[in-house]
């Protein structure tokens, strides 16, 4: 179903002084009705009061065609349980009296801008549940929202590519586009974009690692191969949004931009994990240490070779090279010893 907008202009206020002035006039009648009964004018004076009386039973069915929409709102209208059309543009509109408007998911709360009072942390699913009774005070109406919106479901904990256990939440910013769409192709398109989006954030979370282990001298381009949720949240953000908008382009909904909103191991192997990144470190750190004693020593050899300073054999380069290498790559300071005996 294809959104279909209706070009009504806002005549709203016309008709709503119409109708008070046609309810002034009717007391004016029914008032009138009783001074002609007063008169002993039977018929007439019954005609008067019936007249007035009926117009005062159905006479505030015309107020019931008048909607305001404020901007960035709109609102789904149904005649019969036929779309008549979507009204989009701010204004006050006097519409068929007998229209209804329709919007399934209005008193649907979730965790996000718009309709949040009170969470306390309470999971998606509780919201829900609980949305029938704790949300009559926070929708007015039928409208249907237009503006930008975020959504921040729960932490779900999900296995990555390597199998360990991570705990991750995601902030969705989105907006209705096709108000029909939204309205009629799914049951409740809150409910539907918040499945979704857990359902997308498991499909690409198992996809990567959570963080990789690699040399610090390895390349760090974000290519498939090197992409993880730590180290290339921008991608994986974007990849759950695409996934997200491939989902719910039926629904009516653009996804904006979604962005990790937290991230961490799960508790149960936290610990384990972060002795294996400090050991990594670690490794790396030495790695890097001995490379450089290495250059240091190999420059140390080729400068007293060739200014020559002394000459060594092989025997004391050996005694030297082991010396230079103890004294770069020690934690701790070197105490040297000088040897004065020159009859050794």
């Amino acid at each position: 179903m294809i959104e279909k907008e209706l070009k009504v202009k806002p005549n709203g206020m016309p008709v709503l002084l119409l109708c008070v002035i046609l309810y002034v006039i009717d007391s004016f009648v029914i008032a009138w009705g009783g001074i002609i009964l007063g008169q002993h004018n039977y018929i007439l004076g019954t005609i008067f009061l019936v007249i007035g009386c009926l117009y005062a039973a159905i006479g505030w069915i015309p107020f019931c065609g008048l909607k305001v929409i404020g901007p960035k709102e709109a609102l789904v209208l149904t005649l019969f349980g036929q779309y008549i059309g979507t009204l989009r543009r701010p204004g006050f509109y006097f519409v068929n009296p007998f229209c209804i408007a329709v919007n399934p998911a209005a008193k649907t709360r979730l965790m996000q801008s718009g309709d949040v009072a009170g969470t306390n942390g309470a999971s998606t699913l509780e919201l829900l549940a609980n949305a029938t009774t704790t949300s009559q005070n926070h929708y007015t109406g039928k409208k249907l929202s237009l503006k930008a919106m975020t959504l921040s479901n729960a932490k779900q904990k999900i296995n990555d590519s390597l199998g360990n256990p991570v705990e991750i939440a995601i902030a969705v910013i989105w907006r209705v586009t096709d108000t029909a769409k939204a309205v009629f192709q799914v049951d409740n398109y809150k409910e539907y974009l918040s499945l979704q989006c857990d359902s997308a954030l498991r499909n690409i979370v198992r996809l990567y690692p959570y963080d990789l282990v690699k040399p610090s001298d390895a390349p760090e381009e974000d290519t498939i191969e090197n992409t993880s949720l730590r180290g290339s949240s921008d991608i994986i953000a974007q990849k759950i949004k695409d996934e997200i908008q491939s989902k719910v382009s039926d629904a009516g909904i653009e996804i904006m931009e979604s962005r990790i909103t937290y991230l961490s191991y799960a508790p149960e192997i936290a610990a384990v994990m972060l002795q294996r990144q400090q050991a990594s470190a670690i490794i790396d750190a030495k790695r890097l240490v001995v490379d450089g004693a290495v250059g240091m020593v190999e420059m140390a050899l080729q400068k007293l070779s060739d200014q020559h300073v002394v000459t060594l054999d092989d025997e004391r380069k050996a005694a030297m090279v082991s010396n230079l290498m103890v004294v770069l790559c020690s934690n701790k300071d070197a105490n040297p010893v000088v040897n004065i005996d020159t009859t050794h």
